[in-house]
């Protein structure tokens, strides 16, 4: 009997794996496996399991903190503004995923409501100029923007 009520969730999974491949990531092959090497240096750290608060979930270093805010070096481009949200809070360090860059390079962006800056590791994702973009939660932290609201900041390229 109890080997018939796991049937219906059993044919449910295998339906999530066949019905919907456009969602399923392809393993890459080591062909299209390319390293990216990081200029900024991430804690790497995973938050610990259970973590509930956003002192628990930054894992960012007072070091880190201090290199990510230094000031520019000059030689940056603008690239626009954008509107963000936070982005996933168990992915370290400081990075902005937005659609205003076509690849993955160095950065900054700028909370005009403080006026505070973090460098970060800007990486591209799918949609217009126009979409958001998704912030790292020790970089929102870094620039004083509200975790909870929808901030817009001023995103460099370069320096």
């Amino acid at each position: 009997m109890k080997a018939y009520s796991l049937l219906p969730v059993l044919l449910l999974a295998a339906c999530g794996q066949t019905m919907f491949p456009a969602q399923q990531k392809e393993p890459a092959t080591p062909a299209t496996q390319t390293a990216r090497p990081e200029a900024r240096p991430a804690s790497g750290i995973a938050p610990p399991v259970g973590a509930r608060t956003e002192e628990q979930f930054d894992t960012t270093s007072a070091e880190e903190r201090a290199a990510a805010s230094a000031p520019s070096a000059g030689g940056e481009s603008k690239l626009g503004t954008t509107v963000v949200s936070l982005g996933d809070p168990s992915k370290p360090g400081f990075w902005l995923e937005t659609p205003l860059v076509s690849a993955e390079q160095e950065g900054r962006v700028v909370f005009p409501g403080s006026g505070k800056s973090a460098q970060v590791t800007l990486t591209p994702i799918d949609g217009p100029a126009t979409a958001g973009s998704r912030i790292s939660l020790a970089a929102m932290r870094l620039i004083e923007a509200p975790l909870t609201d929808l901030p817009t900041v001023e995103v460099y390229a370069g320096g």
